[in-house]
């Protein structure tokens, strides 16, 4: 595991109801997720984003939340269960070089990156089997915290993601966060 992953006991900050003032999931992914979906949520921590993906992706959906720490991927487990959610979230422990995520290839409608490409050990391995696992037209949300990842770090991460053959289709506002949206052309 890299030393630049979040500690799992933030996992309970970044999952905070007040979290919401400045980032509201709903808001954010409302978009791009739809009912039915299959839905890759990397690095879900304890589920700030997941249950919102769970709810917009209706019974006949899947969230695929894979996470490096079994603590998180436990915390985001009872949570979804207390939310009656559970049956829509596949959880899946990620090896500090791959999100593990072979069988899900062609499968995949959205992919919700925040606040994970950072973390990652290697941009471009991220971003290839990110878009090793989308369908044709599937597209990925890309954000990363401004007051942690500098502008030229992001600069770097949007190469990477074009390198793996992702198109930038736009850069939404998202409070906090340097975002961009890319589409698998």
């Amino acid at each position: 595991m890299s030393s630049h992953v979040c500690p799992w006991w933030m996992g309970y900050l970044l999952a905070s109801p007040l979290r919401r003032w400045i980032q509201d999931p709903d808001r954010i992914i409302r978009p791009y997720v739809r009912p039915g979906m299959t839905v890759l949520e990397p690095g879900p921590g304890m589920g700030f984003f997941t249950l919102e993906l769970a709810r917009r992706v209706g019974e006949n959906g899947r969230i695929l939340a894979v996470d490096l720490q079994p603590r998180m991927l436990e915390a985001l487990r009872r949570r979804a269960e207390r939310n009656l959610l559970l049956d829509r979230v596949v959880l899946r422990e990620a090896s500090p070089t791959s999100m593990n995520v072979g069988d899900y290839v062609g499968q995949v409608d959205f992919i919700l990156a925040f606040a994970v490409v950072h973390e990652m050990p290697s941009d471009h391995t991220f971003f290839r089997e990110a878009f090793q696992t989308l369908k044709a037209q599937g597209t990925l949300l890309l954000a990363e915290p401004s007051g942690h990842v500098r502008a030229s770090r992001f600069a770097q991460e949007l190469r990477a993601a074009e390198g793996a053959g992702f198109r930038l289709e736009a850069r939404p506002s998202i409070p906090r966060s340097h975002a961009a949206v890319f589409l698998k052309a």
